[in-house]
C-alpha cells in the first residue's frame, strides 16, 4: 500500500493550503477504509476542490475540474470498454482523483481501470473494507468551506490593512513591509527590464534575492511551483513593472491572492501620487544614497541593493557628487543626454536643494575630465547662478563611496550661502572650501558658538536680516564694493551708508584685516550653525 505522508506545516499568517488527494487519504475516516493507491501514485499533490459521490457511466460531462470521485463501480462491472472509458473521461475532466469501493462490485481492483488511470495519470485508489462515502464528503467538504472563508478572510485583512496605509500618505515602503508581513518572504518591485524598484523582507533574505538579481529573475521564468509568485503592475493596457514573492513557502493559491491584492494597492498607490509624487525609480535611488550616506548600514550590504537597481558595479570608478539648486530630474536628464550610469537622488529630508548625484564610470574613463564636463553643461544648461556641483575624488573601490559621498556633502554645504557671491570652480572639491570647510566642521563647539554670537551680535535680530545679508556678500567677495552693489542691485552710496551702519551696529572698522577677519569667521560659524 502507498503510504501517505503528514501534512506539511502552514505558517500561521496564511489560510491552510488546498487539501490534496495525499492529505485526503491521510484523513483518519479514510484510513478507516484502508486505502491503497493502484494507479497515479506520483499524482497524489493534486489539490481537491470537491468531492463528488457518482455512480453513473458518464460522469465526467457534470465535472468541473478538481473532483475527488466517489464510486462502487456497480454500473461498469462486466464491461471492461465502460471501465477504460470512465477514467478516460475523468481524464479529460480533469478530475484530482477516483476513489473505489471494493466489495459490491469488484472484489478486487479492476486491471482495466488501472491500466488507464496509469498511462492518464489519475490517481485511482481503491478502498478496502466497507466505507460511508458521506462521511469522507461531509469531512472534505467541510474543510473546503473553511478554507475558503480563510482565504476570503485574509484577502479582506490584506486590502483592508494596505488601504488604511494608501488613505494616510504612507511611502511605497510601508505597503511593501506590510506585504511582506503577509507572504513570510521577500518581495520585489522591478520595473519591466528587471531593474529592482523597491524591496522588503528580512534583510539577509532580500540580500541573497538580490545578490544575482537579473539571472534569477530571468531564470524564474513563469513557473510558480518553485514559490516565486508574481503579479503585474499596469493599468489603462500599460504595463509598466511587477511584483514578486520570493520563494512564498505556502501554497500558490495564497501566494497568488496575496500578490494580487498587492498589485491593486501598488498601482492604486502610483495613480494617487504617493510619496510626495516622485517616482518608484526616485525613490528606490533615494532610499539606497540616504543609507550610503548615512553609513548606518555597511556599504558591503548595500552592493546587492545597487546591483539591482541597475547601477554598474564591477570593476568600474564611482564618482560622488552633491547639487545644490539642483533638480533630480533635470540631472538625471543630462547624465542620459551624456550617456552617463548614475544614481540621483534628492537628499536631505529638508528642502535645502541638495541632491546626490552616484556616477559609475569605466576604468578607463577620466573621471576628471567627465565630471567638469557634466558640471559645466549643468551650469549652462540650468541658467541658475547658485547652482553649486561639490565632488569627492573618485573612488574605485565600493567600500569608499559613503565616506566620498559625506566629503561632497561637506563641500557643497560649506559653500551654499556664499556661492553667487564666490568665484568658484564648475566643481568645488574639499581643497576649494579652506576656511569655510574648518569652520563648518567646527560649528558645533560651544566656543565656536559663543564667539559667533558675540561678534555678530548687533546683527542678528530679524530687522537687520538684510544688513546681514550685505556683509556676508562683501566679505565673501573679499570686500569688493563694486561687486556687492552689484550683486545686491544697489548703488554705490547705498551701499557705503548700509556698510557705516553695520560697522556701527557690529563696533568693528572693516577696513582692519584683523576685525574683517574675525567677523568673516564669525559669520561662518554663524552660516553653519543654520544648516
Amino acid at each position: 500500500m502507498t503510504t501517505v505522508s503528514d501534512r506539511p506545516a502552514i505558517p500561521s499568517n496564511s489560510p491552510e493550503p488546498p487539501l490534496s488527494v495525499r492529505q485526503v487519504l491521510a484523513l483518519e475516516r479514510v484510513l478507516a477504509g484502508e486505502p491503497e493507491v493502484v494507479a497515479g501514485a506520483g499524482h497524489l499533490d493534486r489539490p481537491v476542490r470537491w468531492v463528488h459521490v457518482a455512480e453513473a457511466a458518464d460522469v465526467g460531462v457534470m465535472l468541473n475540474g478538481g473532483e475527488m470521485v466517489l464510486t462502487t463501480g456497480v454500473l461498469l462491472a462486466g464491461d471492461e470498454e465502460k471501465q477504460a472509458e470512465y477514467i478516460r473521461s475523468l481524464h479529460r475532466a480533469e478530475a484530482a482523483a477516483v476513489v473505489l469501493g471494493l466489495g459490491r462490485a469488484f472484489p478486487r481492483p479492476p486491471d482495466v481501470m488501472r491500466r488507464a488511470a496509469e498511462r492518464c495519470g489519475l490517481p485511482l485508489v481503491v478502498l478496502h473494507r466497507p466505507f460511508p462515502f458521506a462521511e469522507l464528503t461531509e469531512e472534505v467538504q467541510s474543510r473546503l468551506v473553511r478554507q475558503k472563508f480563510a482565504a476570503v478572510s485574509l484577502s479582506e485583512s490584506v486590502r483592508t490593512a494596505l488601504t488604511a496605509l494608501i488613505t494616510a500618505g504612507a511611502p511605497l515602503q510601508a505597503l511593501l513591509d506590510e506585504i511582506a508581513q503577509h507572504s513570510a518572504c521577500p518581495v520585489v518591485v522591478t520595473n519591466l527590464a528587471h531593474r529592482v524598484l523597491a524591496t522588503a523582507g528580512e534583510r539577509s533574505a532580500v540580500d541573497d534575492v538580490l545578490r544575482d538579481w537579473e539571472r534569477i529573475a530571468r531564470q524564474a521564468g513563469g513557473s510558480e511551483g518553485d514559490g516565486w509568485i508574481r503579479a503585474e503592475l499596469g493599468g489603462r493596457g500599460e504595463r509598466w513593472g511587477r511584483i514578486v514573492l520570493c520563494g512564498h513557502r505556502g501554497d500558490i493559491a495564497t501566494g497568488r491572492l496575496l500578490a494580487d491584492r498587492a498589485a491593486e494597492a501598488l498601482v492604486l498607490h502610483r495613480m494617487l501620487g504617493g510619496a510626495a509624487g516622485r517616482t518608484w525609480e526616485e525613490q528606490s535611488a533615494q532610499g539606497l544614497l540616504t543609507d550610503l550616506l548615512s553609513g548606518v548600514v555597511p556599504a558591503r550590504q548595500l552592493l546587492p541593493r545597487a546591483r539591482a537597481a541597475g547601477l554598474p558595479v564591477n570593476r568600474r570608478t564611482f564618482v560622488p557628487l552633491v547639487v545644490r539648486d539642483g533638480e533630480p530630474a533635470e540631472l538625471d536628464r543630462l547624465l542620459r543626454l551624456l550617456g552617463l550610469r548614475g544614481l540621483v537622488a534628492e537628499i536631505g529630508g529638508q528642502g535645502d536643494g541638495s541632491t546626490a548625484v552616484l556616477l559609475s564610470l569605466a576604468r578607463d574613463q577620466d573621471a576628471d575630465a567627465l565630471t567638469e564636463h557634466f558640471a559645466a553643461r549643468l551650469r549652462t544648461e540650468s541658467h541658475r547662478a547658485g547652482t553649486v556641483v561639490a565632488a569627492a575624488d573618485a573612488r574605485t573601490a565600493w567600500d569608499d563611496v559613503p565616506t566620498g559621498l559625506r566629503e561632497a556633502r561637506h563641500v557643497a554645504d560649506a559653500v551654499a550661502d556664499s556661492a553667487p557671491a564666490l568665484d568658484l570652480p564648475a566643481v568645488v572639491r574639499l581643497r576649494d572650501v579652506h576656511l569655510r570647510g574648518l569652520v563648518r566642521l567646527l560649528r558645533d563647539d560651544p566656543h565656536v558658538q559663543s564667539f559667533a554670537e558675540r561678534e555678530l551680535n548687533g546683527l542678528l535680530c530679524r530687522s537687520d536680516r538684510d544688513l546681514l545679508a550685505v556683509l556676508r556678500t562683501y566679505l565673501a567677495t573679499g570686500r569688493n564694493k563694486s561687486r556687492t552693489a552689484q550683486l545686491h542691485h544697489v548703488s554705490r552710496p547705498a551701499l557705503y551708508r548700509r556698510l557705516e551702519a553695520i560697522q556701527a551696529r557690529l563696533g568693528v572698522d572693516l577696513d582692519d584685516f584683523e576685525q574683517a577677519a574675525s567677523v568673516h569667521i564669525a559669520l561662518l560659524a554663524h552660516d553653519a550653525q543654520q544648516q
